[in-house]
């Protein structure tokens, strides 16, 4: 009985909470698929990742020096 007489507060704070969170997940969607245009579109004009496997071959000598001083 005492339940039913929140029943409209507790219906609407798990709404509440379903609509931020399906919000969230919309917005790391469209921003994870913004950033990987844009990464695609870096990488089609040339520029390369950090990351990438070759990243060590283009650092080169400053990479050694780098290691050497730590």
């Amino acid at each position: 009985m005492l339940a039913a007489n929140h029943l409209g507060y507790i219906v609407a704070a798990y709404v509440a909470a379903v609509v931020v969170v399906g919000a969230l997940v919309g917005w790391v969607t469209l921003d994870y698929r913004i950033l990987r245009r844009t990464l695609a579109d870096l990488e089609r004009r040339g520029f390369s990742r950090r990351s990438g496997s070759s990243a060590a071959a283009h650092a080169g000598p400053a990479l050694k020096k780098a290691r050497e001083d730590a």
